[in-house]
């Protein structure tokens, strides 16, 4: 898989991020989403929106390449292990138990993504057209958790309602109407 220069600079702030170069692999990361962000411009020219709308087309695009059902709950498992591990090389000291433990999650996620789509969905990750779905893909995947619960409590909440038995009426009862 070539990569190109956006996503070699992204890739290469999470490896700088990966062996405790924090600012480096920020700043790497950064410059990376930034080419790839032009990129997509330069190939969007037509795209005059807000960032509302650009998110939304971001949504769109990650779940158009996220079709495949093992890929899907392979990044569904991944991605929290991304960030998570990604918040640990940030935040924790370098080369500590605690950090290692954070830098292997770091690489269970990213290693459950790629092998989602180079044997599942076989195409390539969604940020290398969309740098958005860095961050989309995240929001993405929570949603689909909420809607699967929702879902699932709206169709308990739909089933049919048990029935009660009306009351018996008598007739001879109910007053007469002249």
């Amino acid at each position: 898989m070539k990569l190109n220069s956006g996503s070699m600079f992204a890739v290469g702030g999470m490896v700088a991020l990966f062996a405790g170069r924090r600012a480096m692999g920020l700043g790497l990361f950064a410059q990376g989403l930034s080419v790839l962000e032009r990129g997509w411009r330069k190939a969007h020219p037509e795209f005059t929106g807000t960032f509302g709308e650009r998110w939304k087309l971001a949504e769109a695009f990650y779940e158009k390449t996220h079709q495949n059902k093992t890929n899907r709950v392979l990044h569904m498992v991944g991605i929290p292990f991304i960030v998570g591990g990604a918040l640990g090389l940030l935040t924790l000291k370098p080369y500590r138990p605690a950090w290692a433990t954070a830098a292997g999650s770091f690489a269970i996620g990213w290693g459950l993504n790629i092998a989602g789509h180079l044997f599942f969905e076989q195409n390539r990750p969604a940020f290398e057209e969309d740098p958005l779905s860095f961050f989309a893909g995240p929001a993405w995947d929570v949603g689909q958790l909420f809607s699967k619960k929702k879902n699932s409590d709206s169709a308990a909440a739909s089933a049919e309602p048990t029935m009660v038995k009306p009351p018996i009426v008598n007739i001879e009862d109910q007053p007469t109407v002249n």
